[in-house]
């Protein structure tokens, strides 16, 4: 492949990013303006009657950051939607952990009240057989995703949290799958895992969280996971709306998200209406080969973050973070990372959305090279069916050479652009079947014996929430 014909590739792909920012306003006019609305308008244009007297314990969080008009139908009426563990705000702005998405994003999730406590879950199933071409490539089968599940209270004057994620990613294998650009952590303790993305530990999140009101609009929390993810950069692929759709993980994992399963983790944070700000200890080193056991060690790690969602239909964050050893295999390096996304997130029509994400991070590895890396992704929903997506990347990479040959530790410019479509049907309230695909391109530099591949996944997809 020509740089001239990877570039024309990659600037469709960037291009189709960002016609989904620039198009949605224009679109969501078209099928009926729902901006400052977490999830999509009951079907109804009366006036929302009060929720009935069966209906669940009162959330003492509800009602304060919301609009009177952004109720949602319920099996008793017509409620406000559940409010986050972590402030008075809807639910929708959660995105794992203590990240921030736009409030316009759809929640995904079956929720049920039991006496005080909330109780949601959600599952996400991927069945992948995936192609990597050239001579570094491969191939493979594999599953993939996450089973999700929440509990939250009121206990005293404030809300309890808990959370549990578990994932069948360790059944694939310690090497993970076939993934061409892709860098980080290791399969067997003694050699990194190049071209390749690595599985996640089966428990990727255990935590527990608790907020308090002091304020009209404001609230403190405190969050601790083992594992948990620290308050840096934008939420994981698996939780951005932009990506959630593709099994395909970014080439730019460990730039702005590795940190998300993070074996001993403690944030504290305070929250104004739409802004936030939130410092996290973490204990830097990445997970190892074991992806099936809880490690744990000092939270010798720090980053601080700050949110701000200036409509329903965006969430901005900058954040910083000073790592400690991340990495088994170079122990003596460290790394500070510094990162800026965006998220959009605007319905469409009754059952669409329309999503987009753009990001940029920096990691200055101590001692050693100053590595870039940037995404634009982006999907758009025009039914409950059909879901289109498009990632765009590109990263500075000194990980891809031969580490025994003349290149070894040289930095390369990377790019890669990702298109592909699944297709939903759906098998029972609240439960999908999805069948999709995705192809991609590469761009790297001929020293790296790439030789201009492709790739592409064919998955199945059951989500149940």
């Amino acid at each position: 492949m020509t740089a001239l014909s990877f570039r024309t590739r990659l600037l469709a792909g960037a291009g189709f990013v960002a016609g989904l920012t620039l198009a949605a306003p224009a679109l969501a006019q078209h099928h009926g303006d729902h901006a400052g609305h977490a999830m999509p308008a009951p079907s109804t244009e009366a006036q929302p009657p009060a929720p009935a007297q069966d209906a669940p314990p009162a959330d003492p969080h509800a009602g304060h950051a919301m609009d009177d008009d952004n109720w949602v139908e319920s099996p008793v009426g017509f409620a406000r939607p559940m409010s986050s563990p972590l402030g008075r705000y809807s639910m929708n702005r959660d995105a794992g952990a203590t990240g921030w998405q736009p409030d316009a994003s759809p929640m995904f999730g079956v929720m049920k009240h039991s006496g005080d406590w909330m109780l949601m879950g959600h599952v996400l199933l991927n069945g992948v057989y995936v192609d990597q071409g050239g001579p570094r490539g491969g191939s493979k089968a594999f599953a993939a995703g996450m089973l999700m599940g929440m509990a939250q209270r009121q206990v005293g004057p404030g809300m309890l949290g808990f959370k549990a994620m578990v994932s069948p990613d360790p059944f694939m294998g310690k090497s993970g799958y076939p993934l061409l650009l892709a860098t980080g952590e290791t399969a067997d303790g003694e050699h990194p895992l190049i071209d390749r993305q690595h599985p996640h530990d089966l428990i990727m999140e255990m935590s527990a969280s608790y907020s308090l009101s002091v304020g009209e609009k404001s609230d403190v929390y405190l969050y601790a996971g083992l594992p948990g993810s620290p308050a840096y950069g934008p939420p994981a692929f698996m939780h951005r709306q932009a990506s959630m759709d593709s099994p395909e993980a970014p080439i730019s994992h460990h730039w702005f998200d590795s940190t998300h399963i993070t074996f001993g983790v403690v944030t504290a944070g305070f929250s104004h209406a739409d802004w936030k700000i939130e410092t996290s200890a973490f204990r830097g080193r990445e997970p190892d080969q074991k992806r099936y056991d809880i490690e744990t060690g000092e939270l010798d790690s720090v980053s601080a973050r700050l949110s701000y969602n200036p409509t329903p239909n965006w969430a901005l964050q900058t954040s910083w973070a000073k790592i400690n050893s991340p990495e088994a295999l170079d122990p003596d390096s460290d790394e500070a990372r510094v990162s800026a996304s965006a998220l959009y997130a605007r319905p469409l029509g009754r059952d669409g959305s329309v999503s987009a994400t753009l990001a940029w991070s920096r990691k200055d590895r101590i001692p050693g090279d100053a590595l870039q890396a940037w995404l634009a992704e982006g999907s758009v929903k025009p039914n409950d069916r059909w879901t289109i997506f498009a990632r765009a990347e590109q990263v500075e990479q000194d990980e891809l050479a031969d580490h025994h040959g003349s290149h070894a530790g040289e930095a390369y410019t990377v790019r890669r652009v990702s298109l592909g479509a699944i297709r939903d049907f759906v098998v029972a309230p609240k439960v999908k079947f999805g069948i999709g695909g995705l192809v991609s391109a590469y761009d790297a530099p001929e020293a790296l014996g790439y030789d201009d591949p492709m790739g592409g996944m064919a998955f199945v997809r059951l989500r149940i929430g």
